[in-house]
């Protein structure tokens, strides 16, 4: 027969329920990480082709609307993939509209780098350099953090296929 390890201490315990307890939301947060980097370096490269040819801020649009159409197949058809799908017109109205709250988010970050510090320094922060962190780094990261709870709590909000319902408060 075989000695059975011992149990581990409350303490060393304690990390490993907290990961069991949050593993689908790991699982959703590590999905939705990769459709969003694949989504940013759309994003990116929009942006930056668009740059010299158009305005700082209609190119961020453009840009923002090419890579969230991509990001809503891929979070629809594989992060949420596990939840009751509502109606796909819904699902997209609300995605839509929270980029569009998303876009408004990361807009405002690159009028305040461009335009207001901008008038400030304009040898800082008028540059494509500012203006490519003040969007795709400050604006996309508040904005990602704004999307993954808006998302996950009212546009795939439905309860997980297969298990019980259970809240999916977000």
């Amino acid at each position: 027969m075989t000695p059975t390890p011992p149990a581990p201490s409350p303490a060393a315990a304690a990390p490993l329920r907290l990961v069991e307890r949050f593993r689908h939301l790991l699982t959703e947060l590590s999905k939705f990480g990769v459709v969003g980097g694949a989504a940013y370096v759309v994003d990116l490269v929009v942006f930056n082709l668009l740059l010299s040819a158009t305005g700082t801020l209609t190119a961020a649009v453009i840009s923002t609307v090419v890579a969230a159409t991509g990001a809503f197949v891929g979070n629809r058809f594989w992060t949420w993939r596990d939840r009751e799908r509502s109606s796909l017109t819904r699902e997209y109205l609300l995605y839509f509209f929270f980029n569009l709250v998303g876009l408004g988010i990361t807009l405002a970050v690159v009028w305040l780098s461009h335009d207001v510090l901008g008038g400030v320094w304009p040898q800082i922060f008028q540059t494509r350099l500012a203006d490519n962190v003040a969007k795709m780094l400050v604006g996309t990261g508040i904005a990602s953090v704004f999307r993954f709870w808006a998302y996950r709590r009212f546009v795939f909000s439905g309860a997980t296929v297969g298990e019980p319902a259970r809240a999916q408060a977000g």
